[in-house]
């Protein structure tokens, strides 16, 4: 009697639409820190990895330590949805191992982490951009 209950609750959490991974969108950003060539070779990049166009952000405040003024541009970014998000999410976490620590995640439900070489994702390299 108790097996039974046991596997009619194992049914029921298999069911449960609430149970399902499901990846609304995925965030790519690099930070380059300063304008000028660095920044373009990383947009190229992103463009190569995500096949859209990459949104360039500025800085809020002026650092002097870094360099940075304010509203100088520093960084890309793509955000990407659907089935491209989800194929290179699989392919970032292949490069990871699938293995994530608890650090990477946050307790909205969105995780983060890192790759060092854009190369691991599956783009072959490109002496133009030199990255």
């Amino acid at each position: 009697m108790v097996a039974a209950k046991k596997t009619e609750a194992g049914s029921k959490k298999d069911t449960n639409p609430m149970r399902e991974i499901v990846v609304k969108k995925l965030c790519i950003n690099i930070c380059v820190g300063e304008s000028g060539d660095r920044l373009t070779r990383a947009s190229k990049v992103l463009e190569q990895l995500c096949g859209q166009t990459p949104v360039l952000t500025r800085a809020k405040l002026t650092v002097r330590t870094f360099g940075i003024r304010r509203n100088e541009k520093i960084a890309c970014y793509c955000t990407m949805r659907g089935s491209k998000a989800s194929d290179l999410l699989e392919k970032g976490l292949k490069v990871k191992e699938f293995e994530l620590r608890s650090y990477n995640f946050a307790r909205d439900g969105s995780f983060g982490f890192g790759i060092n070489e854009h190369i691991d994702l599956g783009i072959k390299y490109d002496p133009s951009t030199g990255i």
